[in-house]
Formats: structure tokens, C-alpha cells, sequence
């Protein structure tokens, strides 16, 4: 016999019981509806956090490039030229923007380093031939941030040795220790504060602003040596071939590709733009005061200390200050595409996000780098203001030769796909090269002929 069916009740928990052990009336389970989709943020939100995890390589390559070199440079430029230079800090911007955009297009397009690209379109005798031109480079701007990190702490008289050692150890450990985004959080903070310390100096020093817009737009040139060396210097401490390295490295390292184009560009632009705002600051904070007054200085520090009696002790400490933090900066930025640069050429790891243990190579370059310039700054009687403004004189030589394997890579379409340089980049990045070779040609030409 078949039974009939049992009636469908709805649904209730378990009964359950209370303290005094008497059964609790059963609950009915709420009856739960279709899920609803979550608000979706507006799509300029989206657009802009997007943005914000690209920006980096560009603002830390710019921060970077005003380095104890970059300062001594501009300062010399403004104390012995006054306004005069500020035409090429305006050239400067425009070739520094294109280039930069160069290398980090062919990181974006490869997922590889300059060197390794070199190393794979040209072989090892070209690439060793590459490496070396820019660990030549390299090695005097490190230098001349040891050089600088002295000279501002010895304002305050702390020897060089000690500030040296202590420099050393410092970014070596915390490279080491950190991660991608403690040391770029670190490099644009300190950045940021190197900007502002030199943009309260140029405003403390009351300078002619009409006098030094004029200057940036109309060329005053000259045919005097010295005139073309601080063009060159000032040049070659703007766009540098660590520069150029480091930046295509840094992009590889952060894990950005060919979608990340819009977004790189723009951290690219800014960076460009900051390095030649704070350049021109630096300059004309020097003019207004050192130029003006007939004040001759031999180094960055010696700027800082003649600011006191005309701008105020505010402006000549946030100065020495504001030297302190480029020089740190460039102390751990410089070493650290020196690093990339020759894992790269020898296809070892490389990266700030592995550990010492499993990229020794790269953290051994690293420390060697760092090490062996802080050991040459210890040489006593060592003229370091020659040193420094000749690393950037040796930068302005040397960059042409790194830009040609740039500008070749870059319009290679089997590689780049379509990030290739179209006509305009490519009529941009080859004027730049030739104008940094024209340079270097019209200071040899006025060297030699007196």
C-alpha cells in the first residue's frame, strides 16, 4: 500500500534548550534572497588607483638625478653665471622627458634590463663594452655622493671618514633588508623633502624673477671654455647613463608591462619635470646671492655656508640639509643601477625584492660599489669638487654612446611590438643624441683651442 505524501513544512532550526532544561520554541529561518552585486567605484577611482601603482620609476629617477653632483653642479652654474645657464636647465627638461620615456617604453615592451638587451641583440664583446662605459660613470657620481653626504655633515663637523662609513653601512642594510616598496616609498620621501628645502632657499633668496624667466627663454651664450664646461656639467648631471639604465631596470623590477604605457608616461613626465624645477631653484637661489655679491665657491657646502649672511641661517641649514637628503638619495640610486646593470650583462638575478641569499651577486655589486667609493672619498688631500663636477662632465661624454643602443633598441619592431618608436620619437631621441654629441664636441673644440 502505498502511502500518501507527507506534507512539506517549512523549514525551522533545531529546538533548543534552555538553562532549566524545557525545550525552546523553534525559530523559523529567515528566508535569504538573490545576492546583490556590490556598488562599483566610479571609473575615475579605478583610473587613478591604477595610475598610483605605476608612478615610481620616473619620480625616483628625477628625485634622483638632483644628486650631491647635480647640486654642486647647478650651484657652481648659478654662483659663477648667474641666470645665464638657466637656458639649459628649459633643453634639459625636453631631452630628459623623451629619453627617459625611451627606457622605460623598452622595459615595458622586453620585461628586460638595458644590458641584457645588449648582451641579446649584440653579443658580449658589445655589452662589456656598454657595462663598462656606465660603471665608469658610475663610479665618480657615487663618489660624488660620498663627496656631498661630507660636505654637508661637515658643516655641522662631523669628518668625512665617520660620514662616510656611517653613510655606507646605512643604505647598504637597508636596501638589503627591504623590499621594492619600503625603498621606493623611502627614495620619494626623501625626494619630496630635498624639493621643497631648495625651493624654500630660492624663495629666502629674494631673487630677480623677471630677470630669470628672461634667461630661461632667451640663450645667452658664450665662447668662453669655462662657459661651455658648466653647459656640459650641467647636462651631463641632468640626463645621465645611470639614469638612462636605471630607469628601464626600475620598471623591469616593479613588474609594469606595454599596458602600463599611459600611467609610465606620466611618472615619467613628472620626474622630468621635477628634476629641471628643482635645478633651476638651485641656480637661481646661487645667482641671487653668491653671483650677485661676487661670492666664488668651491663646492655645494660652501654655497650653503655663504647663503647664511645674506639669506638667513633658515636658508643656509635647509640648504645643507636639503644636500644631505640628494646625497643620500643618490647614494642609494646610483649603486643600485650599477647593480642592475651588471647582472643584467651576466644574466644573474637581480632585484630588490629577493633576499641576499638568493641574488648574492647583485647584493655583493651593491656593497662593492658602495664600499669602494666610500674608501676613495677616505683619501687625504683628495680634491673632491674636481671630482665631482668632472663625474658630470664624464656623464655628458659618455651618454651618447649609451643612447645609441637606446634609440636602436627602441625602433626595433620585432622587439618592441607596439611600443616601437614611431617617427616623431624616434626624430626626438636621434636630435637629443646629437645635440649631447654636439655639446661634447663644442667643449672639446674650446678646450683645445683656449
Amino acid at each position: 500500500m502505498v502511502g500518501l505524501p507527507r506534507p512539506r513544512l517549512p523549514r525551522t532550526e533545531p529546538a533548543s534548550v534552555d538553562g532549566a532544561g524545557s525545550a525552546t520554541t523553534p525559530r523559523r529561518r529567515p528566508r535569504v534572497g538573490p545576492l546583490r552585486p556590490l556598488p562599483r567605484p566610479p571609473v575615475w577611482r579605478v583610473r587613478l588607483a591604477a595610475a598610483l601603482a605605476v608612478l615610481g620609476p620616473g619620480l625616483v629617477s628625477g628625485f634622483a638625478d638632483n644628486d650631491a653632483g647635480g647640486i654642486t653642479t647647478y650651484s657652481l652654474a648659478g654662483a659663477n653665471f648667474g641666470y645665464t645657464l638657466l637656458w639649459v636647465v628649459l633643453v634639459s627638461q625636453v631631452v630628459l622627458y623623451f629619453t627617459q620615456e625611451t627606457g622605460a617604453r623598452l622595459g615595458l615592451a622586453t620585461g628586460k634590463g638595458l644590458m641584457g638587451l645588449i648582451r641579446e641583440r649584440w653579443g658580449v664583446r658589445w655589452t662589456v663594452f656598454a657595462a663598462l662605459l656606465l660603471l665608469a660613470a658610475n663610479l665618480g657620481s657615487i663618489v660624488a655622493e660620498f663627496a656631498g653626504i661630507g660636505s654637508a655633515l661637515g658643516i655641522f663637523g662631523v669628518p668625512p671618514q665617520i660620514s662616510a662609513a656611517i653613510a655606507a653601512i646605512v643604505v647598504v642594510a637597508f636596501i638589503a633588508l627591504g623590499s621594492y616598496r619600503r625603498v621606493q616609498l623611502l627614495f620619494v620621501i626623501i625626494g619630496a623633502l630635498v624639493s621643497g628645502a631648495y625651493v624654500f632657499s630660492a624663495v629666502a633668496s629674494q631673487p630677480d624673477w623677471g630677470q630669470a624667466l628672461q634667461a630661461l627663454v632667451r640663450p645667452q651664450l658664450s665662447s668662453s671654455p669655462a662657459y661651455w664646461l658648466a653647459v656640459v656639467g650641467v647636462v651631463g648631471t641632468t640626463i645621465t647613463p645611470w639614469g638612462q639604465g636605471f630607469i628601464q631596470s626600475y620598471v623591469v623590477d616593479k613588474g609594469l608591462r606595454a599596458e602600463d604605457l599611459r600611467s609610465s608616461r606620466v611618472d615619467v613626465f613628472f620626474g622630468a619635470l621635477v628634476t629641471n624645477v628643482i635645478a633651476a631653484f638651485i641656480v637661481i637661489a646661487c645667482a641671487a646671492t653668491l653671483f650677485e655679491n661676487g661670492i666664488k665657491i668651491t663646492s655645494a657646502g660652501d654655497a650653503a655656508q655663504a647663503l647664511e649672511p645674506i639669506a638667513g641661517a633658515a636658508a643656509a641649514t635647509i640648504f645643507a640639509l636639503g644636500l644631505l637628503g640628494a646625497s643620500f638619495l643618490g647614494l642609494g640610486v646610483v649603486p643600485l643601477a650599477s647593480a642592475y646593470s651588471t647582472c643584467e650583462a651576466f644574466g644573474w638575478e637581480t632585484g630588490v625584492d629577493w633576499n641576499w641569499r638568493d641574488a648574492p651577486a647583485f647584493y655583493g655589486l651593491l656593497a662593492f660599489f658602495i664600499g669602494f667609493a666610500a674608501l676613495f672619498v677616505m683619501i687625504p688631500g683628495l680634491p673632491l669638487i674636481t671630482v665631482m663636477f668632472s663625474a658630470q662632465v664624464l656623464n655628458a661624454l659618455l651618454l651618447p654612446f649609451i643612447l645609441v643602443f637606446v634609440m636602436r633598441l627602441a625602433s626595433d619592431r620585432e622587439l618592441m611590438g607596439s611600443l616601437v618608436s614611431g617617427r616623431f620619437l624616434k626624430a626626438i631621441g636621434w636630435g637629443s643624441t646629437a645635440l649631447l654629441i654636439g655639446l661634447s664636441a663644442i667643449l672639446l673644440l674650446t678646450s683645445f683651442t683656449g
